[in-house]
């Protein structure tokens, strides 16, 4: 009788012991899980200082255009959004002040160039309106309950399940293929490129990898070297090594400029070597 009792007292603790056991939460569950951050790196290139960001494809961020009823700096973006980073987007006239890029925000049109009367109404521009139109540009689709990226045409149709979110146009595309004769209007037989598409300058670039990753590039000139920086084809260069599938080339020059983490970087640098502070139209914003 007592071995029978003593039996039944290990099987009675043993059965407590697992109770217990399989209440408590297994390594696994209570690990941490850690959260996909915004990569930032800068690179001294002979030529150039190039400032990367890459956003994660499925994090928690959001990569959305945000528009200025005035231009504005990056800076000034950064203060209102209060955005973890931002990089400058579309063209703009800086005389009166109104977008030459498409930018729809929350599914509504906040700029259409067809209605800045300076840039419809410029005689050089006329027979180029049509490709001004209809330039490349960054968009974010509602797909169910899928968020998607793309670089397209303006004139690219919205795949069929989706929605279109927001976008910022610019360009010329720059992955899979530099466009600058379509959407730069490059002539070289009558010298015309109004991008300077293969002269250094400071630049700005949008992409996305082959895993749904966003890479944002601000290329800067080097402050002792007022006439470097990196051309179109450099910058496509660049893009490839990071991974780059598509990309387009963002506006650039003085309004080249980057804010991260509360650092802000401006791309163009005057005769004396100090950052041009130039501000923007439109933005990207990451959230």
């Amino acid at each position: 009788m007592r071995k029978i009792w003593l039996l039944g007292l290990t099987l009675v603790s043993l059965g407590t012991w697992l109770v217990l056991r399989s209440s408590l939460p297994s390594k696994s569950s209570v690990a941490p899980t850690p959260a996909k951050t915004i990569r930032y790196e800068q690179r001294t290139l002979p030529q150039s200082i190039a400032h990367i960001l890459v956003i994660p494809a499925n994090s928690q961020f959001l990569i959305t255009p945000a528009l200025s009823e005035q231009v504005a700096t990056v800076e000034e973006f950064a203060r209102k959004h209060q955005a973890k980073a931002i990089a400058n987007a579309g063209f703009f006239d800086p005389v009166n002040q109104k977008s030459t890029s498409h930018v729809v925000i929350s599914g509504q049109v906040v700029a259409d160039p067809q209605k800045n009367e300076r840039l419809v109404n410029n005689p050089n521009l006329k027979s180029y309106l049509s490709q001004i139109f209809n330039r490349t540009e960054f968009r974010r689709y509602q797909c169910g309950q899928t968020i998607r990226y793309d670089i397209v045409l303006h004139s690219q149709s919205i795949p069929a399940g989706c929605r279109l979110v927001d976008a910022v146009g610019a360009g010329p595309g720059l992955l899979p293929e530099i466009t600058s004769v379509q959407e730069g209007f490059v002539d070289r037989t009558n010298g015309r490129d109004a991008l300077d598409s293969t002269q250094p300058n400071a630049r700005t670039a949008v992409g996305i990898t082959g895993d749904g990753s966003i890479v944002i590039v601000m290329v800067a000139q080097k402050p002792s070297d007022s006439a470097s920086g990196m051309s179109l084809p450099a910058l496509r260069d660049l893009m490839k090594t990071l991974g780059v599938q598509k990309a387009m080339n963002l506006d650039g020059g003085s309004s080249s400029s980057l804010y991260y983490n509360g650092k802000t970087f401006y791309g163009k640098v005057n005769l004396e070597g100090n950052p041009l502070k130039r501000p923007v139209k439109s933005v990207l914003i990451v959230q």
